[in-house]
């Protein structure tokens, strides 16, 4: 048996671990990375959990230690606006912390996850005395931010072939040759719903495309085929042509 000291040794370097893994902390000295790992909690999801609710009171930011947490919105009429997936090594919710609204969002898993939270009091407490991690904070919502606006770009391109063309080649701009394989990283049942459609959409959309042998479709990666074509019917949607 691993003594108790060891144990919780272990997990703090675990911890410490994997918050230096992340844009948000990567590059702080060890004795801040331990100050932080001291004080953090890991929170386990099964897929489909709740982690947070629009309005709530924020217990502070997140970042993602496996798996992948998906934040929406959700309409008055109860549609669902994912606004993105975050998955292993991303940090959010880090606005939430000087917000007296609670969390802007919903959160919850789209597969087992893991997640640590970054407690509210103490991390204000660290930035206090170290300014420089405010400023981590601020890069890292500004990376946010770039997300926001992409997708805003994405949604007004109202054909919904549009939006998984600009979506897919954005994912392999370039092919030297042969096929190009993209991971989804989620279900379908996700990225229709990053891309604001519903799955039988996507479904069809994805089905004309391989019918075509533009593209090949595995249960969780999307295989291109025929790169230049794909461009070439974006660029056509856009009116570029």
């Amino acid at each position: 048996m691993i003594p108790a000291a060891h144990a919780a040794d272990l997990k703090l370097i675990g911890l410490m671990g994997s918050l230096r893994s992340s844009q948000l902390f990567s590059g702080l000295p060890t004795e801040d990375l331990a100050a932080i790992a001291a004080f953090t909690v890991s929170q386990k999801l099964a897929n489909g959990g709740c982690l947070f609710r629009e309005g709530e009171p924020a217990r502070g930011c997140y970042l993602v230690q496996s798996g992948a947490i998906n934040v929406h919105r959700v309409s008055v009429a109860g549609k669902e606006q994912v606004i993105h997936i975050f998955r292993a090594g991303e940090s959010f919710a880090e606005a939430s912390l000087a917000s007296p609204t609670g969390y802007p969002a919903n959160a919850r898993a789209v597969e087992a996850t893991t997640v640590l939270l970054i407690p509210k009091a103490p991390i204000l407490a660290l930035i206090g005395r170290r300014p420089d991690l405010a400023l981590r904070m601020l890069g890292s919502m500004s990376s946010h931010l770039r997300v926001l606006v992409g997708m805003l770009d994405d949604l007004t391109l109202k054909d919904v072939e549009t939006r998984f063309l600009n979506w897919l080649l954005k994912r392999c701009p370039s092919v030297a040759g042969g096929a190009t394989v993209v991971e989804l990283g989620s279900t379908k049942r996700v990225l229709a719903a990053e891309l604001g459609t519903s799955s039988e959409t996507l479904s069809r959309t994805l089905a004309k495309l391989r019918d075509r042998r533009l593209i090949a479709v595995a249960p969780k990666s999307i295989a291109v085929c025929d790169h230049a074509a794909l461009v070439a019917i974006l660029r056509r949607h856009l009116g570029e042509d």
